[in-house]
Parts: C-alpha cells; structure tokens; sequence
C-alpha cells in the first residue's frame, strides 16, 4: 500500500506508475475561462465535478457539466473544456492510464 500525500485545494498532478497506481489523476481547480485546448487521450478520462460548472466539448457535442456530476470521455475522442462564470470549478479527473499521455489538436 501506498499513500500519497498531495494539496487537494488546489491543482495538483498525480501519475499513478510513480505510487503503484494503473490510474493517474488531476485535481483541477480554475476559474472562468480556464481549461485545455482541444486534445485527446488513448484511454478514457473521467471527470468528477465536485463544485462549478464547465462547458465541455467532447467530439461533435457540447454540454455543461456542474457539479455533483460525473463525466466520462471514451478513449480517442477530442475534448476540451472550459470553465463557465459563477464560481470555481473544482473537479477530479482521473486518466484510465499509469501515465498521462496527451496529443494536443490544436
């Protein structure tokens, strides 16, 4: 067993080969108009909204997550997100990989 301490107030980045972990994970917390361009994984990416509300475009299809929702973006889609007004958008996303691997597309 491994434990891992890390700021969850704030960004924070954690591969999961370094701690013995098949997942990696980001702890997002940003304010409006923040979040990546379009890019996307080869596997999943689940993002756990925990306050806030963001604007994500995953493939063709544009929804607003919020918080108290789950998201999951299928390995090989393009994505991207970006954080609405009306407060902080604090989410976890978790990468289906050890490692975090990213094609930008734009």
């Amino acid at each position: 067993m491994t434990i891992q301490p890390f700021d969850v107030a704030r960004d924070a980045n954690i591969e999961g080969h370094l701690i013995g972990s098949p997942v990696s994970i980001i702890r997002e917390y940003a304010s409006a108009g923040a979040g990546p361009r379009l890019h996307r994984h080869p596997y999943a990416e689940t993002f756990v909204i925990h306050r806030g509300r963001a604007l994500f475009t995953v493939g063709d299809e544009q929804l607003v997550g919020v918080g108290g929702q789950v998201l999951v973006v299928p390995a090989l889609i393009a994505h991207r997100f970006e954080v609405l007004d009306g407060g902080i958008y604090e989410a976890t996303h978790i990468h289906a990989n050890d490692r975090f691997i990213t094609e930008w597309l734009e």
